[in-house]
């Protein structure tokens, strides 16, 4: 079961991707995917197109949703705060908690891109804020990496990464701190909804093996489910660690793209190693979703 294609981490341009979730759904159907999963940060506006339009093709489609949370370690007041992302997979994209949650999120992302702006203007650089809220679809979305790509189009940086190197990761100038959800109030938002919460690419975060511990943790504690171990936001070369530490803790594992662009992403969906291909002994997160047919389930599926 862990040689299925599943990829379960997926942008479109309802929030900082560059595709709609048509063009998506079909990217994934021609790369030979078993299932595909929309997970948008911190909204599902772009749930019921890919569903129809993964209907039509006859591909496993999965609701999904990735949201942003402000996270510190338990018991360490000395501790940076770290934005991690924890995707919710399986969910109920009506439920009340969740639709509320996401909104509660989402605010505040309009008035963060106006001090990026202003910050940028401080270190030397033009005024991209108008540029970057056209690369935003979703209005209310309005995130780094659009004005990353602002940055690109007036050639001040060569590509993304180089953008965020420079300009929009902690102690640089376009930097702005923002308080997003707990923990806590992901998890239970995920759970409210039907859904698997997960947490997304770990490598990611700058975090220390005790302080990422202290992460896997508490997430377990808290109920979540599964962690992602093959995403196109880790090297190859992190694979193997972050599925030594899913089993320590007792979580599934995931896999997934995290695609927002061609020119910008690694992987397209349903191109990445197999969770087989890492480990053997990995436990998918996708039988904890609903049975795929012909396929056996594990664990009796989810249980909230």
């Amino acid at each position: 079961m862990n040689k299925l294609n599943f990829d379960l981490h997926n942008h479109t341009s309802a929030s900082d991707g560059v595709l709609s979730s048509e063009e998506l759904v079909a990217l994934a159907a021609r790369n030979g995917c078993d299932a595909l999963a929309i997970t948008d940060h911190d909204t599902v506006s772009g749930i019921a197109a890919g569903a129809l339009a993964a209907a039509r093709l006859g591909l496993k489609f999965i609701p999904g949703v990735e949201i942003s949370v402000t996270w510190s370690p338990a018991g360490d007041v000395d501790a940076r705060e770290t934005t991690i992302h924890i995707v919710g997979l399986g969910i109920d994209v009506a439920n009340a908690a969740l639709v509320q949650g996401l909104a509660s999120v989402r605010g505040g992302r309009i008035a963060r891109g106006r001090e990026i702006a202003r910050l940028l203007v401080e270190a030397g650089q033009p005024d991209v804020f108008d540029d970057a809220f056209q690369f935003a679809e979703n209005k209310e979305m309005l995130g780094r990496t659009h004005f990353a790509r602002a940055l690109v189009a007036r050639g001040i940086v060569p590509d993304i990464a180089a953008a965020f190197k420079r300009f929009l990761t902690p102690g640089n100038p376009g930097y702005v701190p923002f308080r997003w959800a707990s923990l806590s109030d992901a998890v239970k938002w995920i759970h409210a909804a039907g859904g698997v919460a997960v947490i997304a690419h770990p490598a990611r975060y700058r975090l220390d093996s005790s302080d990422m511990d202290k992460l896997f943790a508490e997430f377990r504690a808290l109920g979540g489910e599964g962690v992602e171990v093959v995403t196109g936001s880790h090297d190859p070369s992190e694979y193997a660690p972050v599925a030594r530490r899913a089993k320590a803790h007792g979580l599934f594992a995931s896999r997934g793209a995290d695609f927002h662009a061609a020119h910008e992403t690694p992987k397209e969906p349903g191109t990445l190693p197999t969770l087989a291909d890492v480990d053997r002994d990995l436990k998918p997160v996708w039988g904890l979703l609903e049975p795929v047919p012909g396929q056996p389930q594990q664990n009796g599926g989810a249980v909230h």
